[in-house]
């Protein structure tokens, strides 16, 4: 009986997470392919490499994003060269994939981009890659959660950006 509730709460909070994700399919705008030099730009933030195998014990182990890309994906861009996506509700991603992502389902193709958490305002210039497996949720990296200073264990509603 114990285990059946238990599953009953899941699959209530998997419901309640798909009702506060993303707007619907057809109501989110396209982002435009991004510039290779613009790709490489963002490339030299967003990606760092996996955590050897060992060291995957605590999350300072876990983020192998240098202080500098931390820096500089933390800048807010100064162009109007951005276009708002839409909302998603986040959650840890695979910490063990380095770099700064998300994988999301308000992308088609892999672009820069940037997210922003409204509860403190912070943000962080990411790599955007599209998420196929379903539902309307977001998977963010380790080391973007971090940047924005949110709890890995929240689901926090992010606001993401494209051509950062």
């Amino acid at each position: 009986m114990a285990k059946v509730l238990g599953l009953g709460v899941m699959l209530a909070g998997c419901a309640q997470m798909t009702q506060t994700g993303a707007s619907a399919p057809d109501a989110k705008p396209e982002a435009t392919p991004a510039t290779a030099e613009q790709v490489s730009a963002a490339t030299a933030i967003t990606r760092a490499p996996a955590p050897r195998p060992a060291a995957r014990a605590t999350v300072a182990q876990l983020d192998t994003t240098t202080p500098e890309q931390r820096a500089a994906a933390a800048e807010v861009p100064t162009e109007a060269s951005e276009k708002k996506l839409g909302t998603t509700v986040g959650s840890l991603g695979n910490p063990t994939e380095g770099g700064l992502w998300m994988k999301t389902p308000l992308v088609k193709s892999r672009t820069p981009g940037r997210i922003v958490y409204p509860a403190n305002g912070k943000s962080a210039k990411v790599e955007l890659i599209p998420l196929t497996t379903g539902g309307s949720g977001s998977q963010v990296s380790l080391s973007a959660l971090q940047l924005l200073g949110v709890s890995l264990t929240d689901l926090p509603t992010l606001e993401v950006y494209s051509g950062s």
